[in-house]
């Protein structure tokens, strides 16, 4: 009888102790991703980099994008970190192990890993089933894009990240496959580094069908070499959803609008 007594015991306190969680995102895709898993009651702190999502209005900042407050996220007595490498300085990485706080690392390189890591997070929350559902609701939409996009010959695209100096994604970058999903092709696919620094030669010579920036400017500034395909097309196209620079669950969604600039007939 003793021993059931401790049982029921032990099973009544299971809850307040998973309740109590607390967790430091350490990047605001890990942030948005804790939100769409409804368990943003176990923030207790996050990164900052642009706007917040609605729910984390009142969770207190541990600092800038690459800056870290190491002193109030300390304060903050975390039990959790969810971390992004790129959001946090090495120096400052190296502390965080010293640390010793429980800390989960995300840096999904392809959309299948972002819903394969929503899940792992899901479950490092102690809300496991959460992540199974919307881990399945975005594969599902995933596959839904793949079929109504697919293309025998995917089209050339060159994503541009920035001009001066001119920026691109390279193959590991999630967003290159994002591309694919649409039915298109990442010129410089073959290249390793996330963001590599690229010519306008090396651009001309791969000769893409489509040019993606975030800039009308950006754009028109192809117009100079109209023997290029994608500006004697006219398929200079302007992404103005910066879904696809965060990935968390939104970047399916984000995706399934890249995907009709990038073939509206579909």
């Amino acid at each position: 009888m003793r021993r059931l007594w401790l049982a029921v015991l032990l099973l009544a306190c299971a809850g307040p102790v998973l309740a109590s969680l607390r967790v430091v995102s350490l990047a605001p895709s890990l942030s948005e991703i804790v939100v769409e898993l409804d368990s943003a009651d176990l923030l207790v702190g996050v990164l900052d980099a642009g706007e917040r999502p609605a729910a984390l209005k009142e969770v207190p900042s541990v600092g800038r994008y690459g800056q870290l407050d190491m002193e109030r996220l300390l304060s903050l007595k975390p039990d959790l970190l969810l971390l992004w490498p790129g959001s946090v300085g090495p120096a400052q990485r190296d502390q965080l192990k010293r640390l010793n706080i429980p800390t989960y690392v995300a840096e999904p390189h392809n959309l299948e890993q972002l819903s394969a890591q929503i899940e792992t997070i899901a479950t490092r929350l102690g809300r496991p089933a959460r992540g199974v559902k919307l881990a399945a609701q975005l594969r599902s939409k995933l596959d839904d894009l793949r079929q109504r996009y697919r293309r025998d010959v995917p089209l050339k695209v060159f994503y541009q990240v920035w001009d001066k100096p001119l920026y691109t994604v390279g193959g590991g970058q999630i967003i290159s496959d994002a591309l694919e999903v649409c039915g298109a092709r990442n010129v410089f696919a073959d290249l390793s580094l996330p963001a590599p620094q690229v010519s306008i030669e090396a651009v001309l010579q791969r000769n893409p069908e489509v040019i993606l920036a975030g800039d009308q400017a950006q754009l028109d500034a192809w117009k100079a070499w109209p023997q290029v395909d994608a500006v004697r097309t006219g398929q200079l196209l302007l992404v103005t959803d910066k879904g696809l620079e965060r990935p968390s669950g939104q970047m399916i969604e984000a995706t399934a609008k890249l995907c009709q600039l990038i073939q509206p007939h579909l």
